[in-house]
Parts: C-alpha cells; structure tokens; sequence
C-alpha cells in the first residue's frame, strides 16, 4: 500500500521552462527537444516532439581513467570513447559516495546518502577504534525514484543487473521498474560472471554463458518489444565487480598485450594509508572484462540505430565509485588521480561521465564544471520536459544549461560524508569542494588536509598547515551541512585496543 501510495503520488505534470537556450546548428529533433523542456508538453500532432528515450548506463568500480577518451592506454573502450565522441564528456563529475549502494540510492533519489542515512555499501559493518555510524540498509519505499516520476508520465521502465539497494520488498520493482533482470539484494553476482550465476532474478543460461553477455541480451529483447511508450533501460552493470573474471581468449589477448609494454618508470604500487594503490594499468583480467563491457554498451547503441530510435534517445554513463586500486587484487590504476575506491581522495569519487542528447550536445564537447550523481534526477526531468521536484531531489541540480551550452550552475559546494572503514583500507571520514579548493576531515582524530585540484590533481601537497584560515572556512561549511542534512557520526568503539 505504502508503495501504491508513493508511485501515485509522483509529479509527472509537464515542466517549467530551463534556462537552456535554443542554440544554432541543432538538429530538428534537437530544437523539439530543447522546445519540449521549455513548453512542458508534447507539441500535438507533432511527432518530434515526444519525450526522449533513456538509456542509463552504470557501471560498478570503474574508475576514472578506465576509458581510452579518460586516458587509458591499455584498457580497449571503443564504443564508449565514439559515445564520448558524439556527446558530452565531464571531467569534473563525482560520485556521491566513494562505494556503491549509496551513490547508487543517490542517483535514483537526487539525495545525498547522508540525508537517507545510507551511507554505506548495504552490509558493511567494519570498525575499528570508532564503531560505524547506523545506516539504512535499503532505499526506503518513501522516495520518489526518477524511475517512478518517469513511470507516472508515461515512461516504460526497465532494470538490469545489480540492484544493491535491499532485499525482500525494497527490489526494482518496489520502486518504479517494469522489468527487473538481475537486480537483488547481492552488490556481486554470487557465482561469479559464469552460468550458473546463482541470481534469483535471472534464470540460469547454459553453462559457461557470460554474465555481461546475457544481461545486454536481456536488454535488447525489452527494446525489441517496447511499445509506443517513451522508456527508461536502466541497464546498471555487475561489471568491473570482483571477482576478476573474464574469458580465456581475453584473458590471453591482454596477457600479451601487457608483455609488450615498456617497463614502468616508476613503482608499480605506492603506499597509501595501510594499503598500497596500484600505478600501473596492466592487469589482463580487469582488462578483458572492461572490454566486455564495453562491447555490451557497443550492442545497445547499436539495436538503438537498428530500431531507428537512436535520435530519440538519450545516452547516459556513468561508475557508482572510484576504481578499485588499493584492494581485492588492486586490479586498476587511477593515476594521476590518487587512491581509489572506498577513499574520499579523488582516486574514490571521481567518475567517468558521459552524455549524449541528440540535437543538444555539440559532439565531443568537454565540460569542466564540477556535477554529481545527484544532479541526474533534475536532469532528466528537464530533458522530458517534466515539472521539477525539488522537495524530491533536493540535493541535485539540472545539467540542461551545460549540455545545451547556455548556462551554469548555481552552486558552490559539493560534499561528501563517510562515517565507515572502507574494506579497501579507506577512514571515516568527510570532505568539501569547494571551486578547486577540496578539504577532507578524518573523524578518528579529527585531522584535516586541503588540497587546489587545480594545481594538485593527485593530491599531494596537504596546504592545511600553510592555509589556516581556508581550512577554517571549509571546515565550517562542512560542518553546518552535515547538521542541516542530520548526518550521523561514528562514536568511540569502547572494546578497541591499539596493536
């Protein structure tokens, strides 16, 4: 009942105009697009003007130089680097939380994980010389998702793989989605990428069929039967995930192709915190299944060209956290960017993002601009010409003035809150950033560090000792939006006794 009451009570009444301009040289269905965020409603009669099609692509722990267009030389991303190439690359774009389920919750919401009290992966409960602050373990069924908003204006909804977001009565289903193949309580596929895959949403393929492979198939067949319906595939991928896992052909093909690299000019791992992160992209494994997935992505794209819809949809990709280096076979390399998943230095946060809107996004535009996961839900509104929702996606922003090059952004701060030991050696902890200025606070000991990422992308010279006043000023801010979004805190762990 409560779930009825939630998805009736999502505001699908077409919108208020954006701030987007209509920029020379768009296509016509551009022009009806931009026009359709600006009227709020589809032009009668007038088939161009119909609301867009989504397809959301999430990847899990693929980091920020993990495409050919983001800097890798070693990893193959060819679709995804000709989406970069038809669209809008972000160098600049964050995840909510540098691990999954709540940068996850935080694009379906447009919340902030420390407003929904989600803070962590759903099951982790690490501690150490504090005890974890208490967290949700699932997306409460009072949200509104972006996939119920669309679903209420008239959307087809569809969810493949991983789901992350709790278990019996909080899956994809409860909240906005037609379809659901994949998508349980599990944040890894239980079996590993190989059938029998062991997931109950997903029937078993013959042995040996790959998990990536079957979730795009699964994909495809909802587009083959779509209806007349503008839809939403949220395909949301158990790939890079542990376990490392990939065919043999590819396995060996990048076995090789890392033989052939010239030794590395410096070490392959360097310490960080009581781990060591990787420096080094060579590891064929991770390689393969990264080609894997973006042959899948290549699959989708290309059904939507063979269905002729491609100009009608709108291409979005984007990881829930930072690549995973200083852990669990430290398969991926971040560099220049330091650390990765499960730390708040920007190797954790920092994504790939990328988006193709047809007739809006000038090709291969770069944008700069600082965005976070938060921002998608006002987006897509905007882009469907739906009313905002803003007691719904309160923390979020609408990217429409970005992608059609006629605007900024009105904020000033993006945060982040972690009051959890990472499994990949990463503290508790929070952070700000602010313009370029970034200042991360650690809650064991309350110490801080400030960084200009503009002069420091890696994050190695600490300025707190040399900028007081900055760090005060940071400090402060951080502080007054963890009150005003109630964060909770870890506390002192009273059986903890230093080794």
């Amino acid at each position: 009942m409560l779930h009825d009451t939630k998805r009736s009570s999502a505001r699908a009444a077409h919108g208020a105009c954006s701030r987007a301009s209509r920029p020379s040289g768009r296509g016509l269905l551009g022009l009806a697009l931009l026009a359709l965020v600006c009227s709020g409603a589809p032009a009668q009669g007038d088939p161009t003007t119909k609301r867009p099609n989504f397809v959301f692509f999430l990847a899990d722990d693929l980091g920020w130089r993990d495409l050919g267009v983001y800097g890798s030389t070693f990893y193959e991303t060819p679709n995804l680097d000709r989406l970069a190439s038809e669209g809008a690359r972000f160098t600049n774009a964050y995840a909510a939380c540098p691990v999954c389920s709540p940068t996850r919750a935080s694009i379906l919401t447009g919340k902030y994980p420390a407003r929904m009290n989600t803070t962590d992966y759903f099951g982790g409960r690490r501690k150490a010389k504090l005890l974890p602050a208490p967290y949700v373990d699932h997306l409460d069924l009072g949200e509104v998702t972006i996939a119920e908003a669309l679903k209420a204006a008239g959307y087809a909804t569809f969810f493949a793989g991983k789901w992350h977001l709790g278990g019996e009565g909080f899956e994809p289903e409860a909240q906005g989605f037609d379809g659901n193949a994949g998508g349980f309580v599990r944040g890894h596929p239980p079996a590993g990428y190989f059938s029998p895959y062991k997931i109950p949403t997903l029937p078993d393929g013959p042995k040996g069929e790959h998990l990536t492979a079957r979730l795009t198939d699964e994909c495809l067949k909802f587009l083959d039967g779509r209806g007349e319906e503008p839809f939403l595939l949220y395909f949301s991928y158990y790939a890079v995930h542990t376990p490392l896992q990939t065919t043999p052909a590819l396995e060996a093909k990048y076995t090789a192709k890392a033989a052939k690299l010239p030794p590395a000019e410096g070490p392959r791992f360097i310490p960080e915190g009581n781990r060591k992160a990787r420096q080094v992209q060579d590891h064929a494994v991770y390689a393969g299944m990264m080609q894997s997935l973006d042959e899948s992505v290549g699959r989708v794209l290309a059904k939507l060209e063979e269905l002729g819809i491609a100009d009608e949809t709108i291409v979005i990709f984007m990881s829930d956290n930072g690549g995973l280096s200083t852990s669990e076979g430290s398969p991926t390399s971040n560099v220049p960017l330091r650390a990765g998943k499960g730390w708040l230095y920007e190797g954790g946060v920092r994504e790939p993002m990328i988006v193709k809107w047809p007739g809006v996004t000038r090709p291969g535009a770069v944008i700069d601009t600082p965005v976070i996961s938060t921002d998608f839900y006002p987006t897509m509104l905007a882009m469907s010409g739906l009313e905002p929702m803003p007691e719904q996606h309160v923390d979020g922003l609408s990217l429409v003035p970005l992608l059609a090059g006629s605007g900024s952004l009105e904020r000033e701060d993006i945060f982040w809150h972690y009051p959890h030991y990472g499994n990949q050696g990463g503290q508790p902890g929070g952070a700000i950033r602010s313009g370029d200025m970034k200042l991360i606070e650690w809650f064991e000991d309350g110490r801080v560090e400030l960084y200009d990422l503009a002069r420091d992308l890696g994050e190695e010279r600490d300025l707190s000792a040399e900028r007081p006043e900055e760090v005060a000023r940071l400090r402060a801010k951080l502080a007054a939006w963890r009150d005003a979004v109630d964060a909770r805190m870890p506390s002192p762990n009273p059986d903890y006794e230093a080794r």
